[in-house]
């Protein structure tokens, strides 16, 4: 099953700091990294490496070759990707001697989508197709409202939360990922959020599937030893959504392995280099099912 991921790209820029900077005040790093970031590319990284087949819509600037590199060396191929002129979007992360941390986030590219390339890609896509989307691109009611009026299906995380485009699309998703946290500032706007499928979760404690009928079904996390959760929930969506757009009959096996990738992935440091492989999940569970 194709799924279309309209996504964001993101170089980010990690700054190792003693201690975080006063105003007018110059530092010296003690050390810097550069990772790939964006919730888009991070769920179809997911996505790519749990088997499922994923095109990322999304838009880089003239300096985004490394980006571009790295997106595809994680398998996620490149060709619907457009070329702009504004930088590609990037974060700034400054963290100090007791990991805590300042971020400026600059959208750049990630705004850039435009509508032609959302026709193109929709156009493409075979009539069977799910269309996902974040809140880190622009358009987002646009593309929704375009890929129901195609007749493909529509599943949506509204991150970074934003509560009146969440709202704006609701009744037009057909799945709506979110936290926790997102999950109960959508109930206190709207109490009744029947008629869309939830996909919620809860951190450490695991997650959570809300068909439309109110139905629901809960999978535990795998106990582990987090030392990175950046990503987990992305990761934990993409793997979702590769083996539920496949066979949404057999929901519970898509929960548990969305559940043990992220648990894979939370190992390890990073966010897109971090996901595991269908393979590295498969043994998890296996090892699991002969734990217990």
């Amino acid at each position: 099953m194709t799924i279309v991921n309209f996504g964001s790209i993101n170089v980010d820029l990690v700054y190792a700091l003693e201690r975080m900077p006063q105003p007018g005040e110059t530092l010296s790093a003690r050390s810097f990294e550069q990772f790939l970031g964006g919730k888009g590319v991070n769920q179809s990284v997911a996505i790519a490496a749990s088997g499922g087949e994923v095109r990322h819509i999304g838009a880089v600037g003239p300096d985004g070759d490394w980006a571009l590199g790295r997106v595809a060396a994680l398998g996620v191929a490149t060709d619907g990707v457009a070329r702009v002129a504004t930088a590609t979007g990037h974060a700034i992360i400054f963290v100090d001697a007791h990991a805590e941390n300042m971020i400026v986030i600059h959208g750049g590219a990630n705004q850039a989508l435009n509508e032609a390339q959302i026709d193109a890609a929709l156009a493409a896509a075979p009539s069977h197709a799910w269309v996902l989307l974040q809140n880190e691109t622009n358009l987002t009611v646009e593309i929704v409202a375009k890929a129901k009026q195609a007749g493909l299906r529509v599943a949506y995380s509204p991150a970074p939360f934003d509560e009146a485009r969440a709202l704006a699309v609701i009744d037009q998703v057909d799945l709506m990922a979110v936290n926790q946290y997102e999950a109960e500032a959508l109930r206190a706007a709207r109490p009744d959020l029947s008629g869309t499928a939830l996909l919620i979760t809860h951190g450490a404690k695991g997650a959570e599937f809300i068909a439309q009928d109110g139905q629901r079904q809960f999978q535990a996390a795998f106990a582990v030893d987090p030392v990175d959760t950046t990503g987990a929930g992305d990761t934990f969506l993409g793997a979702f959504l590769a083996h539920y757009s496949q066979a949404p009959d057999q929901l519970s096996l898509a929960l548990r392995y969305a559940a043990a990738a992220a648990a894979l992935q939370v190992q390890k440091p990073g966010a897109a280099v971090a996901i595991p492989s269908k393979s590295e999940v498969e043994a998890f569970l296996a090892q699991q099912a002969r734990a217990g």
